[in-house]
């Protein structure tokens, strides 16, 4: 009897041990937002998982995945609740460009859900938009005011 318990014991150590990594790994999401547009009329939140922070001369995460919704906050038709994320990453010959990914919701009180992920990232940035139907962001959208930083890579 003495015996079985000890093995099994052991063999629930082992398997804590195992899947304590993996925990850690699932902990690690951050939840960011709400972020809202100018006057509200949009609005953004979610969550940011890193993984695998490489410390090289420019550090990154190997993969950054990005969950959340977007909310249109208008009761117009002809508006639309943007969420334009901004990434920054490290390409083949160590630069740093960067790329833009938008969702858009044009649906007032039924929220958008999108996902998405990015490898060797640097830099994710929000902005949160509320305009007219089109389909991509606005310059001004894109380049007036001020990004939220979600991660920056240490």
């Amino acid at each position: 009897m003495k015996i079985t318990r000890a093995l099994a014991g052991l063999a629930l150590t082992t398997a804590f041990v195992a899947l304590a990594p993996l925990a850690a790994q699932a902990a690690s999401a951050t939840s960011w937002g709400p972020y809202y547009a100018p006057g509200s009329k949009a609005k953004a939140v979610g969550t940011l998982d890193a993984l695998g922070e490489d410390h090289a001369d420019i550090p990154t995460a190997d993969v950054v995945k990005i969950s959340g919704k977007v909310y249109d906050l208008t009761r117009s038709s002809s508006t639309c609740g943007w969420a334009v994320f901004r990434i920054t990453y490290r390409d083949a010959g160590g630069n740093l460009p960067f790329t833009h990914r938008s969702f858009r919701d044009c649906s007032y009180g039924t929220p958008l859900k999108f996902s998405f992920t990015r490898g060797d990232v640097y830099q994710v940035e929000l902005k949160v938009c509320a305009e007219g139907k089109a389909a991509k962001p606005s310059l001004n959208c894109l380049y007036a005011g001020t990004w939220k930083t979600l991660y920056l890579s240490k």
